[in-house]
């Protein structure tokens, strides 16, 4: 009977094994987090369109990337807009699906590739805020 009875745990472990042996899966957004990043990114992508630069500096974790010198509305459009947000990567934006992920502390983010850059909008205490554009590898 003992005999039995490990044969029978050691197949459960067995057929277990593969299952814990897999990476782990691909993040996945919660449905409220993704209800939070389609109302963001659906007033983004508005701001965009209408080539609005005050607005997409309010959903910009400000000082834009760290940079002191960039910490308001209007030094964003003087510095960032003309180069970060041409016609071309607005267009981009716009149809391109976001990917969500989490980053190396863990914060909920979409990132998109456009243009040879990576906008990256991280789910911070005051919302989704874009924080980050990045030279895509």
């Amino acid at each position: 009977m003992k005999t039995l009875a490990g044969l029978v745990i050691a197949a459960a472990l067995a057929s277990l094994a593969p299952a814990l042996a897999q990476a782990p899966g691909k993040a996945v957004a919660s449905t409220a987090v993704q209800k939070e990043f389609e109302d963001f990114i659906a007033k983004f992508r508005a701001a965009l369109k209408a080539n609005d630069p005050a607005t997409v500096a309010a959903m910009t974790k400000l000082p834009y990337m760290g940079d002191a010198s960039i910490a308001d509305a209007a030094q964003f459009r003087a510095k960032v807009w003309p180069s970060d947000f041409n016609a071309k990567n607005r267009a981009c934006l716009q149809r391109t699906k976001p990917v969500y992920d989490r980053d190396g502390a863990r914060n909920e983010v979409y990132a998109i590739a456009c243009g040879g850059s990576i906008f990256t909008f991280t789910r911070t205490s005051a919302g989704f805020q874009l924080t980050d554009v990045d030279i895509a590898d």
